[in-house]
């Protein structure tokens, strides 16, 4: 019998039907970020067993909207962009592990099926969204430019319900992203046993980062953000906004190649 193969499923003697191809996957694109302080009671309620909040500023939280273009080794998905461009929101948190920070996604939304499973095997709790950000070009009329006083916006749906709405303008050019999206990832990747109530047969808690990091222009402004829940999602209820921080935009590039396991509670044998 042919062997199969795939990072991911589905498998095949080939291999390219799997919906994500082998690491190295590598990144560009822009992030605009608010970042705003909520109750840390808040922050702690999503964090699981084992995991603390930050010393400093732990009711901390950045609300992500990442324009990205991605590939694996070659390229190939360059040449085919639905399999390359993909939106995605998503909210991170700051805790801490045996003395260490660490950043932590709590709740991210994304268009495209690939982003969800490489999101998956990273630990991230992806779902599909509708998300919408403003791209700036330096030509034309239908776009801002990198200057004081530019405004950008932004909004995020889900189940054809509005999440968030988001308006940053720009003041000035900033050597900094924010804060709390500024340390390694520490995820959970689990799966539920296939016999009901037994637990979980993977269940893990790893961290991971980026490496080859590559930054354009970025920028700090100030922002007004709405938050929302509906029937399927929470987030106005999860991570309410107390206090505003500051926004940023940032033109990124990066290389993810793996993580590290911090822990394993996983029972294979259910």
């Amino acid at each position: 019998m042919a062997s199969l193969n795939g990072f991911l499923a589905p498998q095949t003697p080939t291999g390219k039907s799997a919906i994500v191809p082998d690491m190295p996957w590598y990144y560009s694109g822009t992030l605009l970020t608010a970042e705003y302080r909520t109750d840390p009671a808040n922050v702690a309620a999503l964090l699981p067993e084992g995991l603390e909040l930050a010393d400093d500023d732990p009711g901390a939280v950045a609300l992500i909207w990442a324009d990205w273009q991605s590939c694996s080794t070659g390229g190939a998905e360059l040449l085919d962009p639905v399999r390359s461009q993909y939106l995605e929101t998503f909210a991170v948190v700051r805790c801490k592990k045996d003395g260490v920070t660490y950043t932590r996604c709590v709740a991210i939304w994304v268009t495209k099926d690939f982003a969800i499973g490489r999101g998956w095997f990273q630990g991230y709790p992806k779902k599909l969204g509708s998300m919408a950000v403003t791209r700036v070009f330096n030509v034309g009329k239908a776009s801002p430019r990198l200057t004081p006083g530019a405004r950008l916006g932004a909004s995020l749906a889900a189940y054809d319900h509005r999440l968030a709405s988001l308006v940053v303008t720009l003041r000035e050019p900033s050597e900094s992203n924010g804060f709390v999206n500024g340390h390694p990832m520490l995820h959970s990747r689990w799966m539920p046993s296939i016999t009901p109530g037994a637990g979980n047969s993977l269940d893990q808690l790893i961290t991971m980062s980026t490496t080859d990091a590559e930054i354009g222009e970025t920028w700090v402004g100030d922002f007004e953000l709405e938050l929302h829940d509906s029937p399927w999602d929470e987030l106005a209820s999860i991570l309410p906004v107390h206090e505003k921080i500051a926004a940023y935009y940032r033109e990124v590039g990066v290389t993810f190649n793996g993580g590290k396991l911090v822990e394993d509670r996983s029972n294979p044998s259910v």
